[in-house]
């Protein structure tokens, strides 16, 4: 052994970068020459053909995702519910089995520690309650510690299986169309946020009618091979791939919020404009009700608004918002919408600045250029 140069530290096991984990759908991806990118310690495709073009197909057609990457738990409990109540603000109760709630993981504080889906799958042979949870990948595991702290452990069981399955989500008008052949069950009397444990290719599967492009949609979870060969098929029948650009403009046109950026542990679901997922009246106590409760009642210093630049210039995260010359807030998401045409964003500023028509002004590049709060979603899908 020789020792590292004098003018050289020598590395230690921590300072080594881990390698990026890869879905089995990540040669498929290699092989349709994806353009790859490091993404919450996945290495996942950016875009395939192009970002408009992907954009464009899930808003007029159909588009594939993979997001094998994202976290997902099963979670088995004789009155599973009343645990489960105590982790988010909305009421769990109401769900009944294919059925799923959108919502939000909270600390003491009130603050987001992720947003999530809850499904609720019904009764096992046991007469066990069954719930599946899918979380976002850069979370899995402090979601899974957070849970796992807060739960009475005898009372569960609780099963990750974040990377043994995979995970697709079908998106756009014609998605259901072009799913369809490839399951057995009719999945046109699903409703949104409805579920089922299906047949895919033959092989049981998991589908749900939710999605995070503002389209209408399935998510496919099913074994890895299974993915593999849905995939092919999918691809064969003229789904286009789409990789993580896309999906992040059309979740921002959609006013989606991304954790890390829009949401976070620092702001709360009213500040978040997220109160519609407040269940205060018909649900007991859970972490984080008393700062929620408190805000309702005197209101949030604060909100997240959808911004609309003039012109084309692009405010993106972390860009400063001006008001009278006067810092009043921060640009959280920021893109040149596809379908609008429109420089778009999210951004914190206070809530007295916060009604549509508001003008204010983002730094870009040391100067300021005028901009308008406008409602959120920029985009709605028509119904």
């Amino acid at each position: 052994m020789t020792e590292p140069h004098s003018n050289q530290q020598a590395m230690s096991a921590a300072d080594v970068p881990l390698p990026l984990a890869r879905t089995p759908l990540f040669d498929l991806g290699m092989s349709l020459k994806a353009r790859m990118t490091g993404f919450s310690g996945w290495e996942m495709p950016v875009q395939y053909s192009g970002i408009t073009r992907e954009h464009q197909a899930v808003r007029s057609t159909a588009g594939m995702f993979d997001i094998s990457h994202m976290g997902k738990f099963v979670l088995t409990g004789d009155r599973l519910v009343e645990q489960l109540q105590t982790l988010v603000p909305s009421d769990l109760s109401r769900l009944q089995p294919g059925q799923a709630q959108y919502t939000v993981l909270l600390n003491p504080q009130g603050g987001i520690v992720d947003d999530l889906i809850f499904y609720y799958q019904g009764l096992n042979e046991a007469g066990q309650q069954r719930w599946f949870a899918i979380v976002n990948a850069g979370t899995t595991l402090k979601d899974k510690t957070w849970m796992l702290e807060q739960l009475d452990h005898s009372r569960l069981t609780f099963q990750d299986v974040s990377t043994t399955n995979v995970l697709l989500a079908v998106q756009g008008p014609e998605a259901v169309k072009r799913l369809q052949p490839f399951v057995q069950e009719d999945l046109a009397p699903v409703l949104a946020f409805g579920h089922l444990e299906g047949t895919v290719l033959g092989q049981p599967g998991f589908l749900a009618r939710t999605g995070y492009t503002g389209e209408d949609g399935f998510e496919v979870m099913v074994d890895p091979a299974v993915g593999v060969e849905l995939w092919r098929s999918l691809l064969d029948a003229g789904v286009t791939p789409c990789g993580l650009g896309a999906r992040d403009t059309l979740r921002l046109e959609a006013a989606m919020a991304l954790y890390g950026q829009d949401i976070d542990d620092t702001t709360t679901p009213f500040e978040a404009g997220l109160g519609w997922l407040m269940h205060l009246d018909s649900k007991g106590d859970f972490i984080g009700r008393s700062v929620l409760e408190q805000q309702k009642q005197s209101g949030v210093q604060r909100r997240l608004v959808g911004l609309q630049m003039q012109g084309r210039n692009i405010a993106r995260h972390g860009y400063r918002v001006f008001h009278n010359g006067q810092t009043v807030g921060e640009v959280t998401s920021g893109t040149q919408s596809p379908t609008l045409g429109d420089a778009i964003a999210l951004a914190y500023i206070p809530t007295a600045l916060s009604k549509p028509g508001q003008a204010i002004e983002v730094e870009i590049r040391g100067k300021l250029y005028p901009a308008t709060v406008v409602k959120k979603p920029f985009y709605r899908r028509a119904s």
